[in-house]
């Protein structure tokens, strides 16, 4: 094993050169991004900000961001390809720790489908994939957050298994 994957292996985050499964959706492609995906991977990144109004002062920020994450293996990030369409779809999943559980649990802090790859399946090929990973990783579970109004997505998540639980979340902003 290399030292990127026996990296990736012990944070428990499946290194972006391993192989990716078959898509969950006929004609989706989902796949591991690395360094040579910056660029694609940047450009849904920043439609996912727009979509959540993130107001960015330097454009070059967000492929930045996602170029530091994929380089030091911070973050696993997935990416569909739609025939026809290109790469439509990523998902950014990050590796944390759930003390109720005592073992390692993974956050998706990030999923998003331009809107040339809506109602392709590629939203839901990603969350499947991460919960594929997940699965092999052997982590306790997925946790994910998502806007009160974006009753789309909620629908995606409680479709594929996916409880919302009776926690609040709170957000302390330091920035």
């Amino acid at each position: 094993m290399n030292g990127q994957a026996q990296a990736a292996a012990q944070q428990d985050v499946p290194s972006p050169a391993e192989d990716s499964a078959p898509a969950s959706a006929p004609g989706v492609a989902v796949r591991a991004a690395g360094e040579a995906d910056v660029e694609a991977a940047a450009v849904l990144f920043r439609g996912y900000l727009d979509f959540y109004e993130v107001d960015i002062e330097d454009p070059d920020a967000p492929r930045a961001f996602l170029a530091e994450r994929i380089a030091k293996d911070e973050s696993l990030v997935l990416l569909a390809d739609v025939p026809e369409a290109g790469t439509v779809g990523f998902a950014q999943v990050y590796r944390g720790f759930s003390s109720l559980s005592l073992r390692t649990a993974w956050v998706l802090n990030d999923l998003y489908v331009a809107p040339e790859g809506r109602r392709t399946g590629a939203g839901r090929a990603l969350l499947r994939e991460v919960l594929r990973r997940a699965r092999e990783a052997g982590v306790s579970g997925v946790q994910l957050e998502t806007a009160y109004d974006n009753t789309v997505a909620q629908g995606l998540y409680e479709a594929e298994g996916f409880v919302r639980e009776e926690f609040h979340v709170y957000f302390h902003d330091l920035g």
